[in-house]
């Protein structure tokens, strides 16, 4: 077969593009093939065949998917732009933008550097998944592009050989899947299984040569029955027989740690029938003539795959208890299945099945998966976390679920009623407190199964989610949508500050906000820094990536422009010059007897302003200072008073001091913020908070505060023990 497929002609291309579509515009497919045939001009292949035969095969790969004209155009042209010297100006002349732009969707970006080979291929992958969600086409030229090179993958070394085996098998496989084409899918598996696991391939290939005869006369002898049964039935059928694909097999003799000798449904049978009753009907038949094997019926029919995949499947008991499968759909379906969404544009005004027109349309949910995947795909930078994202979307392993109401979700295998809720609504999420799984109260984070009935409980009161959430979610639905909630959040956040800050430093150069906030003077700043709006500006003010000082300069030089007011210079000269550092005493300890004296306050009791303390003098580290009831005291000194020293507080010092603070309470919920909002009333800075509940559902919180004496310390502890279920508040010792 494989022969026969790199002799194919462009005069082959258009009598199956002829076949397909009547209204086929020859003389631009002919023009796009002498356009790339005299651009590639002498260029060989690694087999040392012309390299016009690549494009021509994957044209004509497309051709029988039955795209349309301009698809074709591109497929011959896709790789003059990125081998030869002519330009995407050239092609946008010559035929167009469309087909312009579908071949600079599959070209790579080989002309830009990059740091690391891994990072040039997520680049690629990038530019391919969004060149996608312009043009689904792009994507069809590609995997037909990668199909030919893995049917020629012989000619390369063998690092290569593996190198192309192993990406086809992680990502283009599992692509054409999602989208649909099982007959590209199980081609590009099966080559990538013989050049990833040749040995493993060479016995199951030689095992199923052994025994092929015998199985075909099982299949055949059932074939008949099913016909005949069918018949006295009154429906119309056509019954195939279908060999399952070698590394479905490989994956099955894995999966179940089997040999090929105990595989028997190495064969299947389709049926394919007119209508969805006439399915069924079929379904009641080959159950009365066989016995169903428990658990392995499947109906995709009433609950399509996401890649428009529908059709009934069950496994039945042969004779000699011999186990096969069929699969049961409609003409349309069996269309689908074999060309998914390549299915939009194939056969749209060509009859199939006995003149039935085809209808298929692509509906917007149908792509959603791919929508999702430019969300994510836009701020991930770190190539590996790429890469391994768009496998786990790509590779099609889901758990169907229902609502209240009954209506079906599909979602990623592994998910949790997290990802559910997101997948109906991004506010159902954020207001998400609890679950409901088949009636019974469980915790959000639990694993969903297939059949599940779910139901979210949500509060207005939420305070929306938990950065903990994204542990455990699967979808990137639910990742992306709690993500962009961070950031609208701390944007406002950041907003808020950042207006404060601009309006403080106004302030502290005794100027009127009003003054100086004209729009005018606001544009210059927006231009000098590249902020599209104030709110953008105020943001990064805020968030800390640029000084409210320099803004504010940046607008006193457009003020100056038309004033000129003198002291306007030494305002500027003042903001934009940098800030003496405050030296003061960074312990605030003073040392009888001795000046310029190295003194450090001990991490074990942070002693504060107000407690009794007592120095000791270590060795070369200078005198280290303790409360007076550190529980190490007595280890540090033991029976030598010589080294220990006194010690005062520099009463006039205005220097702050860290201390560890521990709370015991009855776990609850808000309890941390209840926390974090009480230390906050008395203005005291928090350093560090870590909060943890055990076995018991007793929470304990550790903060580090900054203090200034031991007044405000005991100020802060009066208010946390006044807390709801708080019953104990201690300084950590």
């Amino acid at each position: 077969m494989q022969e026969a497929l790199e002799k194919k002609t462009i005069e082959d291309i258009i009598t199956k593009m002829k076949k397909n579509n009547r209204k086929t515009d020859t003389k631009l497919i002919m023009k796009a093939y002498q356009f790339a045939l005299e651009k590639h001009g002498d260029q060989k292949r690694k087999s040392g065949e012309p390299y016009i035969i690549h494009p021509v095969q994957v044209a004509y790969t497309l051709a029988e998917l039955g795209l349309d004209d301009s698809t074709i155009c591109a497929a011959l042209l896709h790789d003059v732009v990125e081998d030869t010297s002519a330009t995407y100006q050239d092609l946008v002349t010559g035929f167009g933008q469309e087909i312009a732009s579908m071949v600079d969707g599959v070209t790579k970006l080989s002309k830009l550097n990059y740091e690391s080979v891994e990072e040039e291929q997520v680049e690629n992958y990038r530019k391919m998944f969004l060149a996608m969600g312009k043009d689904i086409r792009v994507i069809m030229i590609k995997l037909a592009d990668r199909l030919h090179n893995m049917r020629t993958l012989k000619f390369l070394a063998r690092e290569r050989q593996i190198a192309n085996a192993k990406e086809t098998m992680d990502l283009y496989a599992p692509l054409a899947n999602r989208l649909g084409i099982y007959s590209l899918k199980w081609e590009l598996e099966d080559l990538s299984f013989k050049y990833l696991y040749p040995e493993e391939y060479r016995e199951i290939v030689e095992g199923i040569a052994k025994k092929r005869e015998e199985r075909l006369q099982f299949i055949d002898r059932i074939e008949e029955q099913i016909k005949q049964e069918l018949k006295k039935q009154r429906i119309e059928a056509e019954i195939t027989g279908r060999a399952k694909h070698l590394y479905s097999i490989y994956r099955k003799m894995k999966r179940d740690n089997c040999t090929l000798d105990q595989i028997y449904d190495l064969f299947a049978l389709r049926i394919i029938v007119n209508s969805v009753k006439d399915c069924y009907a079929a379904l009641g038949v080959v159950h009365e003539l066989y016995n169903p094997m428990p658990g392995r019926f499947k109906d995709y029919i009433a609950v399509p795959k996401p890649n428009m995949y529908q059709s009934l499947h069950t496994t039945l008991i042969g004779e000699k208890g011999t186990p096969f499968e069929v699969q049961i759909r409609t003409w349309d379906m069996h269309r689908i299945a074999e060309y998914g969404i390549a299915a939009h544009w194939a056969y749209k005004e060509a009859s199939f099945a006995k003149g039935k027109k085809a209808n298929v349309t692509v509906t917007e949910d149908k792509l959603a998966w791919l929508r999702e995947t430019l969300e994510w795909q836009k701020d991930m930078q770190d190539p590996q976390e790429f890469l391994n994202t768009l496998k786990t979307e790509l590779f099609e392993d889901e758990v169907y679920v229902f609502t209240p109401r009954g209506d079906i979700k599909v979602l990623p295998r592994g998910s949790t009623p997290i990802d559910y809720a997101y997948s109906i609504h991004a506010e159902i999420g954020h207001h998400m407190t609890g679950c409901k799984i088949n009636s019974k109260m469980m915790p959000i984070i639990t694993k969903l199964h297939n059949g599940d009935i779910v139901e979210i409980i949500t509060s207005e009161n939420s305070k929306g989610p938990s950065r903990d959430w994204l542990k455990f979610i699967k979808s990137s639905t639910a990742k992306n949508k709690i993500l962009a909630w961070f950031k609208k959040n701390q944007r406002e956040e950041n907003m808020e500050k950042g207006k404060e800050l601009i309006e403080r430093e106004i302030k502290r150069i005794g100027m009127e906000h009003s003054e100086l906030f004209k729009p005018e003077f606001i544009q210059g700043a927006l231009n000098r820094y590249k902020f599209n709006t104030l709110e953008d500006m105020y943001a990064s003010v805020g968030f800390g990536a640029i000084s409210s000082g320099k803004v504010i300069a940046r607008m006193l030089e457009e003020y100056r422009k038309v004033h000129k007011e003198e002291n306007v210079e030494e305002k500027i000269e003042e903001l934009t010059k940098k800030e003496p550092v405050k030296r003061t005493s960074q312990s605030g300890i003073i040392v009888k007897g001795i000046d310029n004296c190295l003194v450090k306050l001990s991490k074990c009791c942070n002693p504060v302003p107000g407690d009794n303390i007592v120095g000791y003098i270590t060795k070369g580290r200078g005198v280290s200072v303790h409360r007076s009831d550190c529980k190490n005291l007595k280890d540090l000194f033991g029976d030598d008073e010589n080294r220990m020293i006194d010690v005062y507080w520099q009463s006039e010092d205005a220097s702050s001091y860290q201390v560890d603070i521990e709370i015991y309470a009855n776990d609850r919920s808000g309890l941390l913020a209840d926390i974090i909002a009480q230390i906050a009333t008395t203005k005291t800075k928090l350093i560090a908070v870590n909060s943890r509940a055990n076995k018991e559902r007793i929470a304990i919180t550790e903060v580090t505060l900054e203090v200034e004496n031991l007044e405000q310390l005991n100020q802060v502890l009066k208010v946390l023990r006044k807390i709801d279920s708080v019953y104990e508040v201690k300084r950590k010792k």
